[in-house]
Protein backbone atom coordinates (compact mmCIF):
# COMPACT_ATOMS: atom_id res chain seq x y z
CA UNK A 1 0.00 0.00 0.00
CA UNK A 2 2.70 2.45 1.01
CA UNK A 3 4.58 1.84 -2.21
CA UNK A 4 1.50 2.88 -4.17
CA UNK A 5 1.03 6.11 -2.23
CA UNK A 6 2.81 9.44 -2.67
CA UNK A 7 6.11 9.72 -0.82
CA UNK A 8 5.12 13.06 0.71
CA UNK A 9 2.07 11.44 2.34
CA UNK A 10 3.84 8.31 3.57
CA UNK A 11 6.60 10.52 4.98
CA UNK A 12 4.03 12.55 6.92
CA UNK A 13 2.37 9.37 8.19
CA UNK A 14 5.66 7.93 9.41
CA UNK A 15 7.23 11.17 10.71
CA UNK A 16 8.41 11.19 14.30
CA UNK A 17 6.87 13.74 16.63
CA UNK A 18 8.84 16.94 16.23
CA UNK A 19 8.69 20.69 16.76
CA UNK A 20 6.36 21.50 13.87
CA UNK A 21 3.70 19.20 15.36
CA UNK A 22 3.70 21.21 18.58
CA UNK A 23 3.69 24.48 16.64
CA UNK A 24 0.60 23.32 14.75
CA UNK A 25 -1.10 22.27 18.01
CA UNK A 26 -0.46 25.68 19.59
CA UNK A 27 -1.50 27.67 16.50
CA UNK A 28 -4.70 25.67 15.99
CA UNK A 29 -5.30 25.20 19.73
CA UNK A 30 -5.20 28.89 20.59
CA UNK A 31 -8.04 29.38 18.16
CA UNK A 32 -10.04 26.82 20.11
CA UNK A 33 -9.03 28.43 23.38
CA UNK A 34 -10.52 31.68 22.06
CA UNK A 35 -13.59 29.87 20.72
CA UNK A 36 -14.42 28.34 24.10
CA UNK A 37 -13.73 31.53 26.03
CA UNK A 38 -15.99 33.55 23.72
CA UNK A 39 -18.82 31.00 23.57
CA UNK A 40 -19.04 30.23 27.27
CA UNK A 41 -18.10 33.51 28.98
CA UNK A 42 -21.54 34.89 28.13
CA UNK A 43 -23.13 32.46 30.60
CA UNK A 44 -21.09 34.09 33.38
CA UNK A 45 -22.49 37.56 32.78
CA UNK A 46 -26.13 37.04 31.75
CA UNK A 47 -27.33 37.47 35.35
CA UNK A 48 -25.37 40.72 35.53
CA UNK A 49 -26.91 41.94 32.27
CA UNK A 50 -30.36 41.30 33.74
CA UNK A 51 -29.52 43.32 36.84
CA UNK A 52 -28.03 46.24 34.92
CA UNK A 53 -30.68 46.61 32.22
CA UNK A 54 -33.89 45.03 33.53
CA UNK A 55 -34.07 45.73 37.28
CA UNK A 56 -37.06 47.46 38.81
CA UNK A 57 -35.83 48.68 42.22
CA UNK A 58 -39.40 48.46 43.53
CA UNK A 59 -39.54 44.71 42.78
CA UNK A 60 -38.78 42.00 45.36
CA UNK A 61 -36.01 40.46 43.21
CA UNK A 62 -33.29 41.88 40.95
CA UNK A 63 -34.00 42.01 37.23
CA UNK A 64 -33.37 39.12 34.87
CA UNK A 65 -33.19 38.99 31.11
CA UNK A 66 -36.65 38.41 29.57
CA UNK A 67 -36.98 34.87 28.14
CA UNK A 68 -36.64 35.90 24.51
CA UNK A 69 -33.64 38.13 25.26
CA UNK A 70 -31.94 35.45 27.39
CA UNK A 71 -32.45 32.87 24.63
CA UNK A 72 -31.04 35.27 22.02
CA UNK A 73 -28.01 36.34 24.07
CA UNK A 74 -27.13 32.73 24.94
CA UNK A 75 -27.96 31.19 21.58
CA UNK A 76 -27.19 33.73 18.84
CA UNK A 77 -23.45 32.94 18.81
CA UNK A 78 -24.33 29.27 18.37
CA UNK A 79 -26.47 30.15 15.34
CA UNK A 80 -23.53 32.06 13.89
CA UNK A 81 -21.23 29.14 14.65
CA UNK A 82 -23.50 26.73 12.77
CA UNK A 83 -23.51 28.99 9.70
CA UNK A 84 -19.73 29.49 9.92
CA UNK A 85 -19.05 25.76 10.14
CA UNK A 86 -20.97 25.09 6.94
CA UNK A 87 -19.57 28.08 5.04
CA UNK A 88 -15.91 27.89 6.05
CA UNK A 89 -15.95 24.09 5.91
CA UNK A 90 -16.98 24.32 2.25
CA UNK A 91 -14.57 27.19 1.59
CA UNK A 92 -11.67 25.26 3.14
CA UNK A 93 -12.10 22.56 0.49
CA UNK A 94 -12.51 25.08 -2.34
CA UNK A 95 -9.73 27.59 -1.58
CA UNK A 96 -7.47 25.62 0.74
CA UNK A 97 -7.17 25.35 4.50
CA UNK A 98 -4.54 28.06 4.93
CA UNK A 99 -6.26 30.54 2.60
CA UNK A 100 -9.26 30.97 4.88
CA UNK A 101 -7.61 30.19 8.24
CA UNK A 102 -6.65 33.79 8.95
CA UNK A 103 -10.10 35.12 7.99
CA UNK A 104 -11.80 33.29 10.85
CA UNK A 105 -9.35 34.63 13.43
CA UNK A 106 -9.68 38.23 12.25
CA UNK A 107 -13.46 37.98 12.42
CA UNK A 108 -13.22 36.65 15.99
CA UNK A 109 -10.92 39.49 17.07
CA UNK A 110 -13.07 42.25 15.59
CA UNK A 111 -16.35 40.86 16.92
CA UNK A 112 -14.99 40.10 20.42
CA UNK A 113 -14.00 43.75 20.79
CA UNK A 114 -17.23 44.97 19.20
CA UNK A 115 -19.32 42.81 21.56
CA UNK A 116 -17.80 44.61 24.52
CA UNK A 117 -18.54 47.96 22.91
CA UNK A 118 -22.24 47.18 22.37
CA UNK A 119 -24.22 50.40 22.54
CA UNK A 120 -27.78 51.64 22.68
CA UNK A 121 -29.98 54.22 24.39
CA UNK A 122 -32.33 51.51 25.67
CA UNK A 123 -31.80 48.01 27.10
CA UNK A 124 -33.29 46.57 23.91
CA UNK A 125 -30.79 48.53 21.82
CA UNK A 126 -27.81 47.29 23.84
CA UNK A 127 -28.99 43.67 23.67
CA UNK A 128 -29.70 43.90 19.93
CA UNK A 129 -26.21 45.28 19.26
CA UNK A 130 -24.66 42.61 21.48
CA UNK A 131 -26.55 39.86 19.66
CA UNK A 132 -25.54 41.22 16.25
CA UNK A 133 -21.83 41.14 17.04
CA UNK A 134 -22.06 37.78 18.82
CA UNK A 135 -23.67 36.24 15.74
CA UNK A 136 -20.68 37.26 13.61
CA UNK A 137 -18.32 36.26 16.40
CA UNK A 138 -19.94 32.82 16.23
CA UNK A 139 -19.58 32.83 12.44
CA UNK A 140 -15.81 33.19 12.80
CA UNK A 141 -15.68 30.61 15.58
CA UNK A 142 -17.59 28.20 13.35
CA UNK A 143 -14.88 28.33 10.71
CA UNK A 144 -12.26 27.33 13.23
CA UNK A 145 -13.85 23.90 13.82
CA UNK A 146 -13.40 22.28 10.38
CA UNK A 147 -10.21 24.17 9.52
CA UNK A 148 -8.30 23.47 12.76
CA UNK A 149 -9.30 19.80 12.83
CA UNK A 150 -8.49 19.27 9.15
CA UNK A 151 -5.14 21.06 9.30
CA UNK A 152 -4.06 19.10 12.37
CA UNK A 153 -5.16 15.75 10.95
CA UNK A 154 -3.37 16.41 7.66
CA UNK A 155 -0.14 17.43 9.38
CA UNK A 156 -0.05 14.62 11.94
CA UNK A 157 1.53 11.19 11.67
CA UNK A 158 -0.86 8.24 11.85
CA UNK A 159 0.55 6.86 15.12
CA UNK A 160 -0.27 9.92 17.27
CA UNK A 161 -2.80 11.73 15.05
CA UNK A 162 -5.65 11.23 17.52
CA UNK A 163 -3.67 12.74 20.39
CA UNK A 164 -2.65 15.76 18.30
CA UNK A 165 -6.21 16.55 17.19
CA UNK A 166 -7.44 15.93 20.74
CA UNK A 167 -4.78 18.32 22.09
CA UNK A 168 -6.12 21.06 19.79
CA UNK A 169 -9.64 20.42 21.03
CA UNK A 170 -8.45 20.20 24.66
CA UNK A 171 -7.62 23.88 24.51
CA UNK A 172 -11.38 24.38 24.69
CA UNK A 173 -11.19 23.24 28.32
CA UNK A 174 -8.54 25.83 29.12
CA UNK A 175 -10.66 28.46 27.38
CA UNK A 176 -13.66 27.62 29.60
CA UNK A 177 -11.43 27.58 32.69
CA UNK A 178 -9.78 30.87 31.77
CA UNK A 179 -13.19 32.48 31.23
CA UNK A 180 -14.10 31.55 34.78
CA UNK A 181 -10.79 32.73 36.22
CA UNK A 182 -10.87 36.05 34.32
CA UNK A 183 -14.42 36.67 35.55
CA UNK A 184 -13.37 35.80 39.11
CA UNK A 185 -10.46 38.24 38.99
CA UNK A 186 -12.38 41.11 37.40
CA UNK A 187 -15.41 40.71 39.67
CA UNK A 188 -13.12 40.58 42.73
CA UNK A 189 -11.29 43.77 41.70
CA UNK A 190 -14.56 45.63 41.12
CA UNK A 191 -16.16 44.29 44.34
CA UNK A 192 -13.28 45.65 46.38
CA UNK A 193 -13.10 48.93 44.50
CA UNK A 194 -16.88 49.52 44.52
CA UNK A 195 -18.49 47.72 47.50
CA UNK A 196 -22.27 47.42 47.36
CA UNK A 197 -25.02 46.10 49.66
CA UNK A 198 -27.23 43.11 48.89
CA UNK A 199 -30.40 43.72 46.86
CA UNK A 200 -32.52 43.10 49.98
CA UNK A 201 -30.73 45.89 51.83
CA UNK A 202 -30.72 48.53 49.08
CA UNK A 203 -32.07 47.53 45.67
CA UNK A 204 -30.82 50.57 43.79
CA UNK A 205 -27.32 50.58 45.31
CA UNK A 206 -26.79 46.81 44.91
CA UNK A 207 -25.79 47.29 41.26
CA UNK A 208 -23.05 49.90 41.06
CA UNK A 209 -22.75 51.90 37.78
CA UNK A 210 -19.24 50.54 37.27
CA UNK A 211 -20.69 46.99 36.94
CA UNK A 212 -21.46 47.88 33.33
CA UNK A 213 -17.70 47.79 32.63
CA UNK A 214 -17.33 44.27 34.05
CA UNK A 215 -19.19 42.32 31.37
CA UNK A 216 -17.70 44.47 28.61
CA UNK A 217 -14.11 43.84 29.75
CA UNK A 218 -14.76 40.10 30.07
CA UNK A 219 -16.13 39.85 26.52
CA UNK A 220 -13.41 42.03 24.97
CA UNK A 221 -10.56 40.03 26.52
CA UNK A 222 -11.59 37.15 24.25
CA UNK A 223 -9.72 38.92 21.44
CA UNK A 224 -6.32 38.73 23.19
CA UNK A 225 -5.28 35.09 22.46
CA UNK A 226 -6.54 35.37 18.87
CA UNK A 227 -4.39 38.46 18.26
CA UNK A 228 -1.33 36.67 19.65
CA UNK A 229 -1.62 33.74 17.21
CA UNK A 230 -2.70 35.55 14.03
CA UNK A 231 0.86 36.01 12.74
CA UNK A 232 1.68 32.31 13.09
CA UNK A 233 -1.49 31.32 11.26
CA UNK A 234 -0.41 33.31 8.25
CA UNK A 235 3.00 31.57 8.24
CA UNK A 236 1.84 27.95 8.46
CA UNK A 237 2.14 26.31 5.00
CA UNK A 238 -0.80 24.71 3.21
CA UNK A 239 -1.21 21.04 4.10
CA UNK A 240 0.44 18.59 1.72
CA UNK A 241 -2.75 16.57 1.39
CA UNK A 242 -4.70 19.55 0.12
CA UNK A 243 -1.88 20.70 -2.18
CA UNK A 244 -1.34 17.23 -3.63
CA UNK A 245 -4.74 15.50 -3.60
CA UNK A 246 -7.02 18.51 -4.17
CA UNK A 247 -4.92 21.22 -5.87
CA UNK A 248 -2.95 18.46 -7.73
CA UNK A 249 0.39 20.23 -7.26
CA UNK A 250 2.85 17.47 -6.33
CA UNK A 251 5.90 19.72 -6.67
CA UNK A 252 4.58 22.34 -4.23
CA UNK A 253 3.45 19.71 -1.72
CA UNK A 254 6.90 18.06 -1.76
CA UNK A 255 8.68 21.43 -1.45
CA UNK A 256 6.51 22.57 1.48
CA UNK A 257 6.92 19.34 3.44
CA UNK A 258 10.64 19.04 2.66
CA UNK A 259 11.04 22.40 4.37
CA UNK A 260 8.80 21.49 7.31
CA UNK A 261 10.19 17.98 7.89
CA UNK A 262 13.76 18.93 6.86
CA UNK A 263 14.11 15.88 4.62
CA UNK A 264 14.33 15.49 0.84
CA UNK A 265 10.97 14.44 -0.65
CA UNK A 266 10.43 13.47 -4.29
CA UNK A 267 7.57 15.28 -6.05
CA UNK A 268 6.26 12.26 -8.07
CA UNK A 269 3.83 14.08 -10.41
CA UNK A 270 3.23 10.90 -12.45
CA UNK A 271 2.25 8.93 -9.36
CA UNK A 272 -0.04 11.78 -8.31
CA UNK A 273 -1.95 11.41 -11.58
CA UNK A 274 -2.33 7.71 -10.89
CA UNK A 275 -3.36 8.15 -7.25
CA UNK A 276 -5.98 10.82 -7.97
CA UNK A 277 -7.40 9.24 -11.12
CA UNK A 278 -11.15 8.55 -10.90
CA UNK A 279 -11.42 9.96 -7.35
CA UNK A 280 -13.36 13.14 -8.10
CA UNK A 281 -16.78 12.16 -6.78
CA UNK A 282 -18.81 14.88 -5.06
CA UNK A 283 -20.65 15.15 -1.77
CA UNK A 284 -24.04 14.41 -3.34
CA UNK A 285 -22.87 11.56 -5.58
CA UNK A 286 -24.07 7.97 -5.20
CA UNK A 287 -20.44 6.93 -4.77
CA UNK A 288 -20.03 9.15 -1.72
CA UNK A 289 -23.35 7.88 -0.34
CA UNK A 290 -22.25 4.25 -0.72
CA UNK A 291 -18.84 4.74 0.80
CA UNK A 292 -19.38 7.47 3.39
CA UNK A 293 -23.12 8.06 3.76
CA UNK A 294 -23.46 6.09 6.99
CA UNK A 295 -20.23 7.59 8.28
CA UNK A 296 -21.55 11.14 7.80
CA UNK A 297 -24.86 10.18 9.43
CA UNK A 298 -22.95 8.71 12.37
CA UNK A 299 -20.60 11.66 12.90
CA UNK A 300 -23.42 14.21 12.53
CA UNK A 301 -25.92 12.36 14.76
CA UNK A 302 -23.47 11.66 17.59
CA UNK A 303 -22.23 15.26 17.59
CA UNK A 304 -25.83 16.53 17.52
CA UNK A 305 -26.80 14.40 20.53
CA UNK A 306 -23.76 15.08 22.71
CA UNK A 307 -24.04 18.84 22.18
CA UNK A 308 -27.66 18.91 23.35
CA UNK A 309 -26.44 17.68 26.73
CA UNK A 310 -23.08 19.45 26.78
CA UNK A 311 -24.22 22.96 25.93
CA UNK A 312 -27.37 22.87 28.05
CA UNK A 313 -25.16 21.92 31.00
CA UNK A 314 -22.47 24.50 30.31
CA UNK A 315 -24.65 27.48 29.48
CA UNK A 316 -27.08 26.93 32.34
CA UNK A 317 -24.82 25.74 35.14
CA UNK A 318 -25.74 28.88 37.06
CA UNK A 319 -29.45 27.93 36.98
CA UNK A 320 -28.74 24.38 38.16
CA UNK A 321 -26.47 25.62 40.94
CA UNK A 322 -29.17 28.03 42.07
CA UNK A 323 -31.84 25.32 42.04
CA UNK A 324 -29.78 23.12 44.39
CA UNK A 325 -28.97 26.19 46.55
CA UNK A 326 -25.22 26.09 45.85
CA UNK A 327 -25.51 29.74 44.82
CA UNK A 328 -27.67 31.86 47.19
CA UNK A 329 -30.83 33.62 46.08
CA UNK A 330 -30.10 36.66 43.94
CA UNK A 331 -31.81 39.06 46.35
CA UNK A 332 -29.29 38.17 49.08
CA UNK A 333 -26.33 39.36 46.99
CA UNK A 334 -25.11 42.45 45.18
CA UNK A 335 -24.68 42.28 41.41
CA UNK A 336 -20.92 41.78 41.58
CA UNK A 337 -21.25 39.23 44.40
CA UNK A 338 -23.49 37.17 42.13
CA UNK A 339 -21.02 37.31 39.23
CA UNK A 340 -18.24 36.24 41.60
CA UNK A 341 -20.19 33.26 42.99
CA UNK A 342 -21.35 32.04 39.55
CA UNK A 343 -17.82 32.22 38.12
CA UNK A 344 -16.37 30.48 41.19
CA UNK A 345 -18.79 27.56 40.83
CA UNK A 346 -18.19 27.26 37.08
CA UNK A 347 -14.41 27.47 37.53
CA UNK A 348 -14.47 24.63 40.07
CA UNK A 349 -16.48 22.43 37.70
CA UNK A 350 -14.10 23.25 34.82
CA UNK A 351 -11.01 22.61 36.93
CA UNK A 352 -12.18 19.34 38.44
CA UNK A 353 -14.32 17.84 35.67
CA UNK A 354 -14.00 19.58 32.31
CA UNK A 355 -10.24 20.06 31.84
CA UNK A 356 -9.08 16.62 33.12
CA UNK A 357 -11.48 14.83 30.76
CA UNK A 358 -9.93 16.44 27.69
CA UNK A 359 -6.43 15.37 28.66
CA UNK A 360 -7.45 11.80 29.46
CA UNK A 361 -8.59 11.71 25.84
CA UNK A 362 -5.27 13.15 24.61
CA UNK A 363 -3.24 10.50 26.44
CA UNK A 364 -5.47 7.48 25.78
CA UNK A 365 -7.11 7.97 22.37
CA UNK A 366 -4.31 6.32 20.40
CA UNK A 367 -4.26 3.44 22.88
CA UNK A 368 -7.97 2.71 23.40
CA UNK A 369 -9.21 4.13 20.09
CA UNK A 370 -11.96 6.58 19.23
CA UNK A 371 -14.76 4.02 19.15
CA UNK A 372 -14.27 2.70 22.70
CA UNK A 373 -13.78 6.15 24.24
CA UNK A 374 -16.95 7.45 22.58
CA UNK A 375 -19.02 4.44 23.70
CA UNK A 376 -17.64 4.67 27.24
CA UNK A 377 -18.31 8.41 27.39
CA UNK A 378 -21.92 8.17 26.24
CA UNK A 379 -22.58 5.24 28.61
CA UNK A 380 -21.12 7.00 31.65
CA UNK A 381 -22.84 10.31 30.83
CA UNK A 382 -26.15 8.43 30.71
CA UNK A 383 -25.41 6.74 34.03
CA UNK A 384 -24.42 9.95 35.83
CA UNK A 385 -27.37 11.90 34.39
CA UNK A 386 -29.70 9.22 35.74
CA UNK A 387 -27.78 9.32 39.02
CA UNK A 388 -28.59 13.03 39.24
CA UNK A 389 -32.19 12.76 38.03
CA UNK A 390 -33.60 9.73 39.87
CA UNK A 391 -32.72 10.90 43.44
CA UNK A 392 -32.96 14.60 42.47
CA UNK A 393 -34.90 15.56 45.62
CA UNK A 394 -32.10 14.03 47.68
CA UNK A 395 -29.52 16.27 45.99
CA UNK A 396 -31.54 19.43 46.62
CA UNK A 397 -31.71 18.93 50.39
CA UNK A 398 -29.25 20.63 52.71
CA UNK A 399 -25.91 18.86 53.09
CA UNK A 400 -26.03 17.06 49.73
CA UNK A 401 -25.00 19.89 47.42
CA UNK A 402 -21.35 18.82 47.27
CA UNK A 403 -22.42 15.34 46.19
CA UNK A 404 -24.51 16.83 43.40
CA UNK A 405 -21.58 18.97 42.23
CA UNK A 406 -19.28 15.90 42.21
CA UNK A 407 -21.79 13.87 40.15
CA UNK A 408 -22.34 16.83 37.86
CA UNK A 409 -18.58 17.20 37.42
CA UNK A 410 -18.32 13.53 36.39
CA UNK A 411 -20.81 14.10 33.55
CA UNK A 412 -18.43 16.77 32.23
CA UNK A 413 -15.43 14.51 32.72
CA UNK A 414 -16.96 11.73 30.63
CA UNK A 415 -18.25 14.17 28.03
CA UNK A 416 -14.69 15.33 27.42
CA UNK A 417 -13.11 11.91 27.97
CA UNK A 418 -15.70 10.76 25.49
CA UNK A 419 -17.96 12.05 22.72
CA UNK A 420 -17.34 15.79 23.08
CA UNK A 421 -13.74 15.13 22.00
CA UNK A 422 -14.14 12.14 19.68
CA UNK A 423 -16.94 13.72 17.64
CA UNK A 424 -14.48 16.51 16.81
CA UNK A 425 -11.64 14.13 15.92
CA UNK A 426 -13.23 11.42 13.78
CA UNK A 427 -14.77 13.59 11.00
CA UNK A 428 -11.28 14.97 10.30
CA UNK A 429 -9.97 11.45 9.65
CA UNK A 430 -12.49 9.38 7.69
CA UNK A 431 -13.52 11.52 4.70
CA UNK A 432 -11.59 12.19 1.44
CA UNK A 433 -9.30 15.24 1.27
CA UNK A 434 -11.44 17.13 -1.26
CA UNK A 435 -14.47 16.84 1.07
CA UNK A 436 -12.79 16.55 4.48
CA UNK A 437 -13.33 20.13 5.62
CA UNK A 438 -16.88 20.19 4.23
CA UNK A 439 -17.89 16.94 5.97
CA UNK A 440 -16.32 18.08 9.22
CA UNK A 441 -18.25 21.34 8.89
CA UNK A 442 -21.51 19.44 8.31
CA UNK A 443 -20.90 17.21 11.34
CA UNK A 444 -19.97 20.21 13.48
CA UNK A 445 -23.02 22.14 12.28
CA UNK A 446 -25.22 19.21 13.31
CA UNK A 447 -23.55 19.49 16.71
CA UNK A 448 -24.33 23.18 16.91
CA UNK A 449 -27.96 22.46 15.98
CA UNK A 450 -27.97 20.23 19.06
CA UNK A 451 -26.30 23.00 21.06
CA UNK A 452 -29.02 25.46 19.98
CA UNK A 453 -31.70 22.99 21.09
CA UNK A 454 -29.86 22.60 24.39
CA UNK A 455 -29.39 26.34 24.83
CA UNK A 456 -32.92 27.39 23.90
CA UNK A 457 -34.80 24.27 24.98
CA UNK A 458 -33.24 23.87 28.42
CA UNK A 459 -33.94 27.52 29.21
CA UNK A 460 -37.67 26.80 29.00
CA UNK A 461 -37.80 23.09 29.85
CA UNK A 462 -35.94 23.39 33.15
CA UNK A 463 -38.49 25.84 34.57
CA UNK A 464 -40.34 24.49 37.58
CA UNK A 465 -43.64 22.69 37.08
CA UNK A 466 -44.99 24.75 39.98
CA UNK A 467 -46.08 28.19 38.73
CA UNK A 468 -45.07 29.76 42.04
CA UNK A 469 -41.41 28.92 41.36
CA UNK A 470 -41.23 29.83 37.68
CA UNK A 471 -38.82 32.64 36.71
CA UNK A 472 -40.38 35.93 35.65
CA UNK A 473 -41.60 35.88 32.05
CA UNK A 474 -41.51 32.10 31.67
CA UNK A 475 -44.20 29.45 31.56
CA UNK A 476 -44.00 26.31 33.72
CA UNK A 477 -41.66 23.69 32.24
CA UNK A 478 -40.85 20.08 33.01
CA UNK A 479 -38.40 20.98 35.79
CA UNK A 480 -34.68 20.35 36.17
CA UNK A 481 -35.23 16.70 37.18
CA UNK A 482 -37.19 15.78 34.05
CA UNK A 483 -34.83 17.83 31.89
CA UNK A 484 -31.98 15.66 33.20
CA UNK A 485 -33.95 12.55 32.16
CA UNK A 486 -34.25 14.00 28.64
CA UNK A 487 -30.51 14.65 28.51
CA UNK A 488 -29.84 11.08 29.67
CA UNK A 489 -32.00 9.80 26.81
CA UNK A 490 -29.99 11.89 24.31
CA UNK A 491 -26.77 10.34 25.62
CA UNK A 492 -28.22 6.84 25.28
CA UNK A 493 -29.19 7.52 21.66
CA UNK A 494 -25.65 8.78 21.04
CA UNK A 495 -24.30 5.47 22.35
CA UNK A 496 -26.22 3.56 19.66
CA UNK A 497 -25.41 5.97 16.81
CA UNK A 498 -21.70 5.47 17.61
CA UNK A 499 -21.97 2.07 15.91
CA UNK A 500 -22.21 3.87 12.54
CA UNK A 501 -18.74 5.41 13.00
CA UNK A 502 -15.62 3.40 12.02
CA UNK A 503 -12.42 3.15 14.05
CA UNK A 504 -9.53 5.16 12.58
CA UNK A 505 -6.81 4.39 15.13
CA UNK A 506 -3.48 3.60 13.52
CA UNK A 507 -4.72 4.01 9.92
CA UNK A 508 -3.67 6.62 7.40
CA UNK A 509 -6.17 9.22 6.25
CA UNK A 510 -6.06 7.70 2.76
CA UNK A 511 -6.89 4.23 4.07
CA UNK A 512 -9.91 5.60 5.94
CA UNK A 513 -11.16 7.75 3.08
CA UNK A 514 -10.55 5.26 0.27
CA UNK A 515 -8.02 7.54 -1.46
CA UNK A 516 -5.27 4.95 -1.18
CA UNK A 517 -4.51 3.56 -4.62
CA UNK A 518 -6.67 0.47 -4.37
CA UNK A 519 -9.65 -1.01 -6.15
CA UNK A 520 -12.89 0.29 -4.67
CA UNK A 521 -15.33 -2.57 -4.92
CA UNK A 522 -18.79 -2.83 -3.53
CA UNK A 523 -17.32 -5.18 -0.94
CA UNK A 524 -14.89 -2.49 0.19
CA UNK A 525 -17.72 0.00 0.49
CA UNK A 526 -19.78 -2.42 2.53
CA UNK A 527 -16.80 -3.13 4.74
CA UNK A 528 -16.30 0.61 5.29
CA UNK A 529 -19.64 0.96 7.05
CA UNK A 530 -19.11 -1.92 9.49
CA UNK A 531 -18.48 -0.01 12.71
CA UNK A 532 -17.94 -3.07 14.89
CA UNK A 533 -14.37 -3.05 13.58
CA UNK A 534 -13.79 -0.45 16.29
CA UNK A 535 -14.14 -3.20 18.89
CA UNK A 536 -11.79 -5.51 17.02
CA UNK A 537 -9.00 -2.96 17.07
CA UNK A 538 -8.67 -2.75 20.85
Amino acid sequence: MAGQQLQVLTTLDAAKTQWYHFTAIVVAGMGFFTDAYDLFCISLVTKLLGRIYYTDPAGPDPGTLPPNVAAAVNGVALCGTLAGQLFFGWLGDKLGRKSVYGMTLLLMVVCSVASGLSFGSTPTGVMATLCFFRFWLGFGIGGDYPLSATIMSEYANKKTRGAFIAAVFAMQGFGILTGGIVTLVISTVFRRAFPAPAYLVDAAASTVPQADYVWRIILMLGAAPAILTYYWRTKIPETARYTALVARNAKQAAADMSKVLQVEIEAEPEKLDEVTRDKDYGLFSSRFARRHGFHLLGTAATWFLVDIAYYSQNLFQKDIFTSIHWIPKARTMSALDEVFRISRAQTLIALCGTVPGYWFTVFLIDILGRFVIQLLGFAMMTAFMLGLAIPYHHWTTAGNHIGFAVMYGFTFFFANFGPNATTFIVPAEIFPARLRSTCHGISAAAGKAGAIIGAFGFLYAAQSQDEAHVDAGYNPGIGVRNALFVLAACNLLGFFFTFLVPESKGKSLEEMSGEANEEETSGDAAKAVQPVSGLEMV
